[in-house]
């Protein structure tokens, strides 16, 4: 459930005119829904009702602080992967002992300022960082309290760049070489062994994958108990899919109620990371045309969005859901709607059926709260948009259009070249 939707031929956020929201800060900008970020939110908690269990968002997802914090005060935790996201976390008033820290890299400060935040959890990547999370942890004189990612060896059925589950991905500790890191790990002083954790990949639209992670990560459990490592935490990462296109994901219920059948003989507390099933439809792209062209081989419809501002078409080939933000009676064509960017790859849609746009249209890039703006960059020196949230009847800028004076911000000329 989302609140995008047409009144008389018009589209609203909520009970806003995105045009209303365009005439005032101008495009391109995102635009979300609280009402659409509440209601997921609490559908998605809801689905482990009875068993114990802690949500903790991905930021990765979506990083702005209105967002964080709208989370925060439902009782959302965070999911993070770096020191930036750590402050984001802390700013927006998640609690500390909500938040679990995993990814591959984390350097040596941010694993400094996230044991002196207290945060609940490392997610621990490799052997190397066990030492390296043990030696800083005994600087500062602290226990740190660290689960394991495991590497399943699950083909989680989505996109090879958002897979994380297989051998050959980057993340995690294979599963044959767990329990020796275990064991490493119940030997160094200052680590304390609470979890056991995985994440599997992104947008997946089936259930069957997360099922067989876990079987996977109750067995491990199960022999860690035979060594007297107990448990606490099982952190089954995030993952779950949305509807972009033809695509049928399971219902964040049927998610829960699956996997609920077969958590029920652990005494363990699940955390759950989900991003993109939380804010992935609560968020819209508003672009502008500037301009149409037709050649022989092709039609083109020029906005003023491009890649820098939503990667995923361009990285990805990902569908997102094209809408004029006022309807009108015209004819489909087939065309591509590409931004100013100076790269072929540059487009939000290719090769569809789409409205006959003219200049000076609105356009609405739908599905577009996840992985939009945090992925978003200033390629082509272009400012990054602004961010706008609705609530009920009102709108807030929650990040400012940038300038052309802060995309220098930080930048300095030698004296030599003066």
């Amino acid at each position: 459930m989302h609140h995008f939707n047409y009144q008389a031929g018009e589209l609203y956020c909520e009970n806003v005119p995105v045009r209303r929201i365009a005439a005032k800060v101008g495009t391109p900008f995102y635009l979300y829904s609280a009402a659409t970020l509440g209601h997921h939110y609490r559908v998605f908690e809801a689905a482990f009702h009875g068993f114990p269990h802690l949500v903790c968002f991905a930021v990765k997802a979506n990083a702005n602080l209105a967002i964080l914090s709208l989370l925060a005060r439902l009782g959302c935790g965070a999911d993070i992967v770096s020191g930036g996201e750590l402050h984001r976390a802390l700013a927006a008033g998640v609690d500390p002992g909500r938040i679990v820290y995993s990814g591959v890299g984390k350097r040596g400060d941010e694993i400094r300022a996230a044991l002196k935040a207290g945060i609940l959890l490392f997610n621990m990547e490799s052997s190397q960082e066990l030492e390296e999370i043990n030696r800083i942890a005994g600087h500062l004189r602290k226990k740190a309290p660290v689960a394991l990612r495991i590497n399943p060896d699950i083909d989680a059925r989505t996109h090879p760049y958002i897979s994380t589950g297989l051998k050959k991905n980057k993340f995690g500790i294979n599963l044959e070489e767990a329990l020796a890191d275990y064991r490493r790990a119940q030997e160094l002083p200052n680590l304390e062994v609470v979890g056991v954790a995985c994440h599997i990949g992104s947008q997946i639209t089936e259930i069957s994958p997360f099922v067989e992670a876990l079987e996977r990560l109750k067995e491990l459990i199960r022999r860690l108990q035979e060594l007297g490592i107990g448990i606490r935490y099982l952190d089954l990462g995030g993952g779950l899919g949305i509807q972009y296109d033809q695509e049928e994901p399971p219902h964040p219920r049927e998610y829960g109620s699956e996997l609920l059948k077969h958590l029920q003989e652990l005494d363990v507390t699940l955390i759950l990371e989900p991003g993109r099933v939380l804010v992935g439809n609560a968020g819209i792209l508003v672009t502008k045309v500037l301009y149409t062209k037709e050649s022989e081989a092709k039609h083109f419809i020029i906005v003023d969005a491009g890649m820098n501002d939503l990667a995923r078409p361009s990285l990805y080939g990902s569908y997102h859901g094209v809408c004029p933000v006022v309807q009108q009676s015209r004819p489909l064509v087939k065309a591509s709607l590409v931004g100013p960017i100076c790269e072929s790859g540059d487009f939000l849609a290719k090769d569809r059926k789409l409205p006959a746009f003219r200049p000076g249209e609105l356009v609405a890039v739908m599905s577009a709260g996840a992985y939009g703006f945090s992925m978003s960059s200033n390629y082509n020196a272009r400012p990054r948009v602004a961010e706008i949230l609705v609530q009920d009847g009102e709108f807030y800028v929650i990040r400012k259009r940038e300038t052309y004076r802060q995309l220098t911000w930080g930048e300095a000329i030698p004296e030599f070249l003066k």
